[in-house]
């Protein structure tokens, strides 16, 4: 049985999916690091919130971790490369707090354009400053969306509503996307020029970090308000305080923060300027909703093998796993024997999908390819690390889909490129479901693949086989199958032999001094 940990406080629901899903949970918060590092072994999945911080040190630590769920959608106190380099999957659960945090950058912009927060301190305190708060219409104003994505275009459908017009910057933001929208996609120069409303929806990136920066600030137009209820550290905190204080941003309202959580800030006490405690999930709804997925997804995941909203690796749904899985053993034992036999360094890698293969996702069978490939290398490697590791390296690898049918009714063929040139291996499934070696090297042979194997090139001779058979008796190895192919009578051929027990370095030594033999060694599988 499974076992996941729930590290953060979480609601009960989740604990309650868990254990409706055959899997084992505990449920163990406030853990300092040292403390979770001394637990995190015993568990196969990780249920987490923002509170706990996965660092690589975590990771260390966690010999059986298979998969993390973030409650959430940020998932900055996750080690994501350090995660996929130990092949764990890493999930978040994207739509959970959609609507609550869309609902949130809308309430903090009508607080900006009619001065709430101000206006109710200043009433309480005894004031009737009626003519010190004098507002903006929200009704005819230009909102601009820096990224467009599930939460974006929440906010864009809000804002049309209200009769708003909104332009957006998204690089991944398609001209048909954006018509289904409603909204004007542009540069993010063009964007900052035009916005009365800047509202924020991106994750935080490399390529996202301090998109509003000093220099980005100063392009905005004269009295432009921000909202982000996204990621601390989209904006350039210093410079945005500085541009409230010179009046060129009429107001500024931040969920997230560069550091948090932020108790004491420079901001604190500006004029205009409104402050939330990272609420843009803070709805009942949506913690429920979060703990459901979580739960869910990553129950799945250890139940069933479906991957849902993972960072890391491809989508795979419940449904897809079953009917994929004799595709990925096969894809696996393909990769592995093309590694144990392809010499040199490899530079690149194909793999070609043909027949019923090719009607289904490829991402997890090129997976599968790799991580048979790369286990010959290491034994940490899987589905999920394999393709890091491969980019790591400098691999090329190339997906090939083929609409055509051959002489097989599905198969998937991988090619390695190597110093002495392309080296292909090509397997089927037999029954729908038995993976079978159908061709090696150019040569037709038909064999599984399977156990403890020997692997022979040999010049097609009369005597041969019996010879080989004389010399594996004498040590006492006995043949469960053997398979034989050749290019043409008298040429050369190929053996592939199971063996009950793995072959020593020195039986393969007596198999390589046989009259004939060009080639001879073991595999495992």
């Amino acid at each position: 049985m499974p076992k996941v940990l729930i590290s953060d406080k979480m609601d009960p629901k989740a604990a309650q999916i868990f254990r409706e899903r055959g899997v084992e949970v505990d449920e163990i918060t406030g853990k300092t690091p040292d403390e979770l590092k001394a637990i995190i072994g015993n568990y196969d999945g990780l249920a987490i919130r923002s509170s706990t911080k996965v660092t690589k040190d975590i990771l260390e630590h966690a010999p059986n971790l298979k998969v993390i769920g973030r409650a959430g959608i940020g998932v900055d106190n996750v080690d994501i490369p350090a995660a996929s380099a130990k092949g764990v999957v890493v999930m978040n659960t994207p739509f959970g707090n959609s609507i609550t945090t869309a609902e949130h950058a809308i309430a903090l912009m009508f607080a900006l354009a009619r001065q709430l927060p101000e206006a109710d301190a200043s009433t309480q305190a005894g004031k009737w400053e009626k003519n010190r708060f004098m507002g903006v219409e929200l009704t005819g104003k230009t909102l601009g969306l820096i990224g467009a994505g599930n939460i974006g275009s929440i906010v864009a459908d809000r804002a049309i509503g209200l009769r708003m017009r909104v332009i957006a910057y998204d690089p991944f933001l398609t001209p048909e996307r954006a018509l289904e929208m409603g909204v004007e996609k542009m540069t993010l120069d063009d964007l900052l020029l035009r916005a009365d409303f800047i509202t924020l929806h991106t994750p935080l990136t490399d390529q996202t970090r301090n998109i509003l920066s000093r220099e980005n600030l100063a392009k905005t137009k004269k009295g432009v308000r921000i909202i982000n209820c996204a990621r601390g550290g989209l904006i350039d905190e210093a410079a945005l305080k500085e541009g409230l204080e010179s009046g060129h941003i009429a107001g500024a309202a931040l969920d997230v923060f560069a550091v948090e959580p932020a108790k004491e800030h420079p901001l604190f006490g500006t004029p205009n300027f409104v402050a939330t405690p990272h609420l843009g999930a803070s709805t009942t709804e949506a913690q429920v909703n979060v703990a459901i997925q979580v739960a869910e997804q990553l129950a799945d995941y250890l139940v069933t093998g479906g991957v849902t909203n993972a960072l890391n690796v491809p989508s795979l749904s419940a449904e897809e796993a079953p009917r994929l899985k004799p595709y990925m053993a096969l894809a696996e034992k393909l990769g592995s024997l093309v590694g144990q036999l392809a010499h040199g360094e490899l530079t690149s890698i194909a793999i070609e999908v043909e027949g019923a293969a090719a009607e289904l996702n490829q991402k997890p069978i090129t997976s599968a390819v790799l991580a048979g490939l790369m286990r010959v290398h290491s034994d940490t490697v899987n589905m999920v690390n394999a393709p890091f590791l491969a980019k790591e390296r400098g691999l090329d690898v190339r997906e090939v889909r083929h609409d055509r049918e051959g002489d097989y009714h599905t198969l998937v063929r991988v090619t390695v490129g190597t110093e002495a040139g392309d080296r292909s291996v090509a397997g089927t499934l037999f029954g729908n479901a038995a993976p079978r070696l159908v061709e090696l090297f150019g040569i037709k042979v038909e064999a599984d693949l399977a156990g403890h194997m020997l692997y022979i090139v040999n010049e097609d001779a009369p005597g041969f086989i019996g010879r080989l058979g004389t010399t594996l008796g004498e040590a006492g190895v006995n043949i469960g199958t053997f398979h034989l192919g050749r290019r043409s009578a008298g040429g050369e051929a190929i053996l592939l032999l199971s063996v009950d027990e793995a072959v020593d370095d020195v039986l393969l030594a007596k198999v390589r001094a046989l009259p004939a033999v060009k080639t001879a060694m073991a595999l495992g599988f």
